[in-house]
Order: structure tokens, then sequence, then C-alpha cells
């Protein structure tokens, strides 16, 4: 086999097998962790009020009420702050937009300084600038992700951050109380599947993480499993004082 040909069997096997997990975490991550948000505080929210021996009725009550006030608490949080964020950086853009147009020939020579900082020839690293710097939007949008660390046309909504953890929250928030709307009369069914959703969404978790998906869900279960406990105990022991 000749040179050229050992070259390229060994690309392409580099290309088939050097891929990486999304460390970013896509949509997968906040999906997950707002379902498991949900599902460990209504968990301990209705084991606590269990803990103090009240009815059936109280404790469906307060499961379908913690997850209402909980998604929408998350998703009005999550609004607020991507919505903060993005003004913040709109503003920021709206500044470099501002000096692009009032100042090229400076921010020209910018960019080549920063090429130049990372090992480019002095020359090259003007002829580059120069070259990219001709369309004004590409201009911005360079100078934006070496400058601020983002990309002007990929800027997070505010709106689909809020539904996406609205949903999120409110369909972790509702495994615990399903049990009871299925007919159950006593806490272990809920508990039970609460669980089981706690070990699935560490295990989920697993696939952003290098931690193996039965580690992440026993993690996550013994967590939310001991969080729950404790809100048990504290309402037995706040049942017993009020009464």
């Amino acid at each position: 086999m000749s040179i050229i040909e050992t070259d390229a069997v060994l690309h392409e096997a580099h290309r088939d097998n050097h891929t990486h997990r999304d460390v970013n975490g896509g949509w997968l991550r906040p999906a997950v962790f707002g379902a498991m948000d949900g599902l460990v505080s209504n968990l301990a929210l209705m084991t606590g009020v269990a803990g103090g021996a009240v009815s059936q009725q109280t404790i469906v009550i307060t499961g379908l009420a913690g997850l209402a006030a909980g998604a929408f608490s998350m998703a009005v949080g999550e609004y607020t702050s991507v919505a903060s964020q993005r003004e913040l950086v709109e503003a920021e853009l709206a500044v470099e937009r501002r000096e692009l147009r009032k100042h090229p020939k400076d921010e020209m020579r910018e960019l080549a300084a920063l090429y130049e900082s990372r090992g480019v020839e002095p020359a090259l690293a003007q002829e580059v600038a120069r070259q990219l710097s001709r369309d004004p939007e590409q201009a911005l949008e360079i100078h934006a992700r070496e400058e601020l660390g983002i990309d002007p046309g990929d800027l997070p909504s505010p709106l689909v951050a809020a539904l996406s953890s609205f949903g999120a929250f409110a369909l972790g928030a509702l495994l615990p109380v399903l049990p009871y709307l299925l007919g159950a009369t006593v806490m272990w069914p809920a508990v039970l599947l609460a669980l089981a959703g706690l070990f699935g969404c560490g295990a989920v978790v697993a696939r952003v993480t290098a931690r193996t998906w039965w580690f992440s869900g026993l993690r996550q279960l013994v967590l939310g499993g001991a969080a729950a406990a404790i809100t048990y105990g504290l309402g037995s022991l706040f049942g017993v004082a009020v009464g």
C-alpha cells in the first residue's frame, strides 16, 4: 500500500471515530435538570406534608399546587434571566457595531493584532483581517465571537427557555402526584414512581457527563430519596408540635 493510500485510510478512520459528546448539553441538559428539579422538590414537598399525618386530599392538593407554583416560578425566572442576558448581549453588539462604523481601520487593526497574538504572521494576520472586514455584518460577527465569545445569530430565546423550563418542571413534578390521580390511597406508590423517575433522570444525565448511566442514576436516586426522607421527618416533627 502506498504512502498516499495509507494516509487516506488513516484519515478516514480518524474521521469515522473522532467524535465528541455535546459538552454544552444542548436541549438535553436543561430539560433533564428541569424535570429533576420538579421531581425532587415536589416529592419532598408531598412527603413533608404526608409526614404531618394529613388527609389524602391535602397531599394531592399540595402536590398539584407545588407543580403549578414551581413550574410558573421556573418559567418566570428563566424568561427573566435569558431576556436580561440577551439584552446585555444586544447592547454590547450595538457598541461593537457603532465602533465598526466609526473606526473601521482601528477595528481591523485590532482584529489583526488578535490573530498575531495567536501565532499568525503579521502580514498574513493583516491580510486576513482586511478581507474579513469587507462585509460589516461579517466583521461584527467575527468581533463578537473573538471579543465577546458569542454568536450574534444564535442568541437564546427567552420564550423558548421559559416554555421548556415550565414543561420540564411540570413533567417531573407530576410523577409523585400521578399515582394519587390514578386512584392510589397511600404514599408509597408515589414515592416508588418518583424514585424510579429520579434514577431515570440521573441515567439520562450520563449522556452529557463522563459517568456511567447506573452511577448517575443511583446517585440521583440516593440524593432525591434523602431529600424526601428528611422532609418527611421534618413534617412528622412539625405535625407533632402543632398537634
